[in-house]
């Protein structure tokens, strides 16, 4: 991804109009939409952080808008299906987007290939950040490891024998277990699956020895005792995550990767409608009924309006591109 092409072409020109644009005139252009139910492509099947992130925040938006926000679950290729999706609707404000961190990772991985990219990013306008978590490496309770070091020296006796599931490849879940291998000189075997929650429900039955999450798909299962969490791969520890020792403190620098989801829009959409969707997102992220979900999830709510979310998904590109071609191809 060309990054500066991408705040050019996918932000800067949607984000002026917005930020010239006259309330009335917006009031009026606004008037009518939207004419029907609103989709909002979820590029994952249910049970994983963008699902999480999706359903509160469809629900609320629905009161506001007036109209159905209906989910739609477009699962395939690590997310790049229904992103691809998302990226060729009608930019009419009736198709919203709601996405994870990958969505910045997948088309240069296709470049990897020299593959034409499905989409490229530059074809999204992101509105807000929804969710942002640390995501974090369990084991069952049943594991031998109770460590991470355990773990290193499993991995190090028998290398490619120990099985992790992600969400598919270069996706959300992918990415940091590349980091974590190419740090501790270890080699695991990759299992991808087509979303964040088959690829959880292979961990819980056994059929892989690890698996990478976002805290809140996972937070049941800690609860009860099923499971337990070796390292986080946040920058520091959270209050949510007060006992889960990060990569980086475990001897892991540059091991740091986030399990965000967000909101984004087909380029093309009018100023006045992705102004509307601000105004109506601000207010569905300080909704109670909506922030006590992603609470209770152990995922707390982590808003960005458009201006700062654009800046946070630059610094990230600015991280995650040079990885995704650090791992390279995967033969």
């Amino acid at each position: 991804m060309h990054r500066r092409k991408f705040l050019q072409g996918a932000v800067a020109a949607p984000l002026l109009s917005v930020l010239a644009w006259r309330p009335s005139q917006a009031q009026a252009q606004v008037q009518g939409w939207p004419s029907r139910n609103v989709t909002m492509i979820v590029p994952f099947p249910p049970g994983g952080q963008a699902d999480l992130a999706a359903r509160p925040v469809a629900a609320a938006l629905e009161k506001i808008l007036g109209r159905a926000v209906v989910i739609e679950n477009r699962q395939g290729a690590g997310g790049a299906v229904g992103n691809a999706a998302a990226a060729r609707a009608e930019p009419d404000g009736h198709t919203l987007l709601m996405t994870l961190s990958s969505v910045v990772i997948l088309p240069e991985a296709d470049r990897l290939f020299d593959r034409r990219p499905s989409y490229e990013l530059d074809q999204l306008v992101p509105i807000v950040r929804v969710l942002a978590d640390p995501g974090v490496l369990p084991v069952l309770t049943t594991s031998p490891y109770k460590t991470l070091q355990d773990l290193i020296a499993d991995a190090k006796k028998r290398p490619g024998q120990i099985t992790f599931s992600s969400s598919g490849n270069y996706g959300a879940a992918h990415v940091p277990f590349e980091m974590f291998q190419q740090s501790a000189g270890i080699k695991l075997q990759h299992v991808p699956y087509r979303g964040g929650g088959p690829a959880l429900a292979a961990f819980l039955g056994g059929q892989v020895d690890i698996t990478a999450q976002a805290p809140g798909p996972v937070k049941p299962y800690v609860d009860e005792g099923r499971v337990r969490l070796l390292a986080s791969w946040g920058g520091k520890r959270t209050a949510e995550l007060a006992d889960v020792p990060t990569f980086m403190e475990l001897g892991f620098p540059g091991v740091e990767y986030y399990i965000w989801a967000g909101l984004f829009v087909p380029k093309g959409t009018s100023a006045p409608i992705i102004a509307r969707l601000r105004d109506a997102m601000r207010d569905v992220m300080q909704n109670p009924q909506v922030t006590s979900v992603f609470e209770k999830a152990g995922s707390p709510p982590a808003y960005l309006d458009q201006p700062d979310f654009v800046r946070f998904i630059e610094a990230d590109a600015a991280r995650l591109i040079p990885a995704v071609k650090k791992i390279g191809r995967l033969e």
